[in-house]
Order: C-alpha cells, then sequence, then structure tokens
C-alpha cells in the first residue's frame, strides 16, 4: 500500500522548490513529493506556452490527452493544434506558496496558495490552486487544475493566512487513489452537438449515445457532446435528484442543440425535456432524439 503524504509543506515562495518546517521522515518524503510534482507541472506549463507537442505528450496523463482530443475533435477542431487555444495562460506558480502535497495510489495532489494570475489583468488576489496528477509507469503525468475562489470564504482565507489549514485539510484537497478510467477515442464528429441544462437546486446526469457524460449541478451550463450527434436516431438518458437542503420547486430544462458552423445559421433545438414551476421532475428517464435530413442540411449549409 501506497503511503498517503499528509504531512504539511512548510508556507514559503516556491523560488527554490519545496522545502519543510520539520525534517521527519514523512516530511522528506512529501518535500520530495512536492518537488517531483512541481517539476512535471512546470515542465507541461513550458510545453503549453512553447505550444510543444511533444513535451505536452510526454507530460500529461494519458486519459486527459484522449479526454481533450475528443473533445477537440467534436467540437470539429484541429488536432493537436488546438491543444494550445486556451483563454487564459496556465498560471506561474512563482509568488505561489506551496500547502499541501499528498499521494495516494495512483493520483497526488499538489495545493498552493497565493495570488493565481491568468494574465486577463487586475490584481489577483489570494486564492486556492489545486494541481492534480496521476501516476503512469514509472512517474507522475499532469492531469488538470482547479481554481478556488475564496472571495465568498473569507474566513477560509484570513485562516490560511494566519497558518490555519483545517480547509485546505477537508476530503476535497485529498487524492482518492483511484486512477482515471481511458475514455474511448471518437472519430471527428459530423455535427457539432451541444447538451444544455437549467436545473436550479438540482444535479442532472445526461449520457448522450452512451458516450458523452455530462453532469450539471445547480447550474446554467451547456457541454459538447462528445463524439457529435448523428445522423437518424440517438439516444439520451438522464437522471434528476435534489441537492441536499433544496426545498424548492424550480423549473427544470434539458435540451440537445445541433450547431452550425455557417455564420447566420442558428443552432437546431433536437430534444427537450422540461418541467413547469411546481412540477416534480422525473426521476430518470431513457429518451430519443432524431437528426433528421433536414437539420441535417440546414446546419451543414446545404439549405
Amino acid at each position: 500500500m501506497q503511503l498517503i503524504l499528509l504531512t504539511s509543506v512548510a508556507l514559503l515562495s516556491l523560488g527554490s522548490g519545496p522545502q519543510l518546517s520539520a525534517q521527519t521522515p514523512a516530511a522528506t518524503q512529501a518535500a520530495a513529493l512536492g518537488k517531483n510534482l512541481q517539476d512535471v507541472y512546470l515542465y507541461w506549463r513550458n510545453a503549453m506556452m512553447t505550444k510543444n507537442y511533444a513535451s505536452w505528450k510526454q507530460a500529461t496523463a494519458s486519459h486527459r490527452k484522449i479526454s481533450l482530443q475528443n473533445r477537440i475533435l467534436s467540437e470539429k477542431g484541429q488536432f493537436p493544434v488546438d491543444i494550445f487555444k486556451t483563454p487564459t495562460p496556465p498560471p506561474a506558480l512563482t509568488g505561489l506558496k506551496m500547502l499541501r502535497a499528498r499521494s495516494k495510489g495512483a493520483t497526488a495532489k499538489l495545493v498552493y496558495f497565493g495570488k493565481v494570475d491568468f494574465g486577463v489583468g487586475g490584481n489577483p488576489t489570494n486564492n486556492l490552486l489545486v494541481l492534480n496528477f496521476v501516476l503512469e509507469g514509472r512517474g507522475w503525468k499532469y492531469d488538470n487544475a482547479e481554481f478556488v475562489n475564496l472571495s465568498g470564504l473569507k474566513e477560509v482565507r484570513q485562516q490560511i493566512e494566519a497558518g490555519k489549514m483545517d480547509y485546505v485539510d477537508g476530503e476535497a484537497f485529498i487524492p482518492d487513489g483511484v486512477k482515471p478510467i481511458q475514455p474511448i477515442v471518437v472519430r471527428p464528429a459530423k455535427y457539432i452537438t451541444k447538451v444544455y441544462a437549467f436545473c436550479p437546486g438540482r444535479e442532472v446526469q445526461v449520457s448522450v449515445n452512451n458516450i458523452s457524460k455530462h453532469r450539471f449541478q445547480d447550474t446554467q451550463q451547456a457541454e459538447v457532446v462528445i463524439g457529435g450527434g448523428r445522423d437518424g436516431m440517438n439516444d439520451i438518458w438522464f437522471s434528476i435528484k435534489d441537492l441536499p437542503d433544496y426545498k424548492g420547486d424550480d423549473p427544470l430544462t434539458l435540451r440537445v442543440y445541433v450547431f452550425s458552423q455557417v455564420n447566420g445559421v442558428q443552432p437546431v433545438k433536437v430534444f427537450q425535456y422540461q418541467t413547469k414551476k411546481g412540477e416534480k421532475p422525473k426521476s430518470t428517464s431513457s429518451e430519443r432524439f432524431m437528426i433528421d435530413a433536414a437539420t441535417a442540411a440546414k446546419v451543414l449549409g446545404r439549405k
């Protein structure tokens, strides 16, 4: 069984890499883990900044590579060129403080605190940046990042600034040890398709064609359907449940749209499930929607 490294990394600037305030065996292991994971992220970030596909491929977790490729192809993009088309650059670690370095089984997390800068201007405030990693072969690979905005959690921010780490020792910041499942590789989509949910107070899980999985929680959001829509019949399954402590009866909407790449052509709605205020939504349902010849002609610019 692999040791779960729960030792705190001391608060310090990352200029010289992580160090520990107490050189216990666990602290030494945590420092080594922190330095190792940090180096992986910096290598990955440099690959992104220099648009170096070979380096990016080497540093990125395999399931993340496939997921990103699938999303790009599902939006009729160009792979691997579009890997590097991001709205903001990956944040630098300069000036941030490493709070925790933990590993469990095949996963690991680094937690940083400070002025996380996404290069969009303004004056960043102290927030949390969580970097996730997956163990593959003999080494760690970068998976993804989570930004935790503490603007609405000012007490937590003050506690961390005072050296109290109760918040970052919570379950959300501890790796689960489960290696991510490898997605299937999809072909380039014929139709760009998105699933949209408006679900105040609810969690909605959606599966399209048993390939594209989605989870919406108390949000109004659209996500691209992996693999896109298909000519003819398509399958959609969804489940709906109230989030803890939700007592409302707000309306709920679930839709699927097919998008066009032709300027001026509006998306075509091909599926809708909707409730009225006060109406209890279905707990689960399996349904179908059609992409017919008329829809195809419209979104492909043939009509």
